[in-house]
């Protein structure tokens, strides 16, 4: 999957004694570039150019990206043509033609939007800025035909509710790894590995599927949406909820690596004589970081006291936010949950800034609304463990904003603006 998006001649960093950096180009996995590659990578240059800095004139985006003006108008000519880009108001002018603003047109595509997460998927219908339309949500079956039937019709309500918006795919944000194919290869919190999703839900809907880890979603979506520099290539986002999930996101492309497994840091053990976890080790990382693991070391503590039902204790992120709000309340039994909480995410944390050196670290989840209490404690905890160097920003994303949504979206959106496969 490509990820960078390409829009405006990034700063590449250099070695220091001024050579260029060496890249080995993958003769097992290679495609000639055409005079049609040559044409879209500068159509979406003129997309991310709009995408970013509009209202721009054609003699701006000449001047912006290099382009013969030529080329510029021919390609901004088949843009309105398409409905991607509309003209509005003449500018002012010192002599000549009065230039034409161009408007990336946001409504142009509409995209499906779903956050699969083992409790509760939302579905979310969106412009290709990313801002949502109409949303609504589903508990999740545990059953992934019976989910993938669900889906379908949660889908069609709301597609039908909005029968102007075009969609131009769905895009899925899970708790788990998916191969090139869309197959769930690893997914301990679901319990769906082997499932062929992406088969399951483009015969279902009849609309083009993107799946992708929740945790690089996000990584995606910060690049593409968060308010960040330009020059922000690597960034790493961390979903906290019932397990912990990595997506990393460097010099601009996600990573993937063997199997479609890099990232899985949540499974990493810390003790090996810690409490099971679901991927069948003992001791990782998510078993004390998580929102689950933060819920059953509170009830644990109470000891006699009366501890919510099972069937409560598998909804975890509910008994989180009654978790928050009891630290809100003043139980110094929860503040010493969260900050225990606190403590073992910044110990993976410090990993990740000392092994990968990203320049942001985005966190996701229910934990960043208790940020006044979690952040010092995981900015200390990255301090004291971390190498002295590091200048990593560790961002609490707003949930608000809905990330993982947000992030589903991304999926769909970067086919349109990112550097073409």
């Amino acid at each position: 999957m490509v990820t960078d998006p390409g829009p405006d001649d990034l700063p590449v960093r250099h070695p220091a004694d001024g050579s260029q950096p060496l890249r080995k180009i993958d003769l097992t996995n290679i495609q000639v570039a055409t005079s049609e590659t040559a044409r879209q990578i500068n159509r979406r240059i003129v997309l991310n150019l709009l995408r970013r800095h509009q209202p721009m004139s054609r003699a701006d985006l000449a001047r912006r990206s290099g382009l013969q003006r030529s080329t510029v108008s021919a390609i901004v000519d088949q843009l309105i043509e398409e409905g991607w880009v509309t003209e509005g108001e003449a500018g002012r002018s010192v002599r000549g033609r009065r230039p034409r603003f161009l408007h990336l047109n946001a409504d142009r595509a509409g995209v499906i939007g779903v956050e699969l997460r083992p409790e509760s998927t939302t579905i979310g219908l969106a412009g290709i800025d990313a801002r949502f339309l109409a949303q609504t949500s589903l508990p999740t079956p545990r059953d992934p035909d019976v989910f993938v039937r669900e889906l379908a019709r949660a889908t069609a309500l709301v597609r039908s509710a909005h029968p102007a918006v075009r969609c131009d795919g769905m895009g899925i944000s899970l708790p788990g790894r998916v191969d090139g194919r869309g197959r769930i290869v690893f997914a301990p919190n679901l319990g769906w590995n082997g499932v062929d999703l992406k088969a399951k839900l483009e015969a279902a809907i009849n609309l083009p599927v993107m799946l992708e880890n929740a945790a690089s979603a996000c990584a995606l979506a910060e690049l593409w949406f968060g308010h960040h520099p330009e020059q922000v290539r690597n960034i790493i986002a961390v979903t906290v909820s019932e397990g912990v999930g990595v997506g990393l996101l460097l010099n601009g492309q996600l990573v993937y690596a063997a199997g479609s497994m890099a990232g899985e840091f949540g499974h990493v053990s810390l003790d090996d004589t810690g409490p099971p976890c679901r991927c069948g080790r003992c001791g990782c990382w998510e078993r004390y970081a998580s929102n689950s693991a933060a819920v059953q070391y509170y009830w644990q503590r109470r000891g006699g006291a009366a501890r919510p039902s099972e069937r409560d204790m598998m909804n975890a992120n509910r008994q989180y936010d009654a978790l928050a709000e009891l630290l809100r309340e003043g139980d110094p039994l929860a503040r010493e949950t969260i900050e225990r909480q606190a403590r073992y995410l910044g110990i993976g944390l410090a990993v990740l800034v000392t092994g990968l050196s990203p320049d942001v670290i985005a966190i996701v989840g229910e934990i960043t609304g208790m940020w006044d209490c979690v952040g010092p404690i995981v900015e200390s905890t990255i301090a004291a463990r971390a190498l002295p160097h590091a200048a990593v920003r560790v961002v609490p994303t707003d949930r608000a904003d809905q990330p993982r949504l947000r992030g589903a979206v991304t999926l769909v959106v970067q086919q349109h603006f990112g550097a073409p496969v």
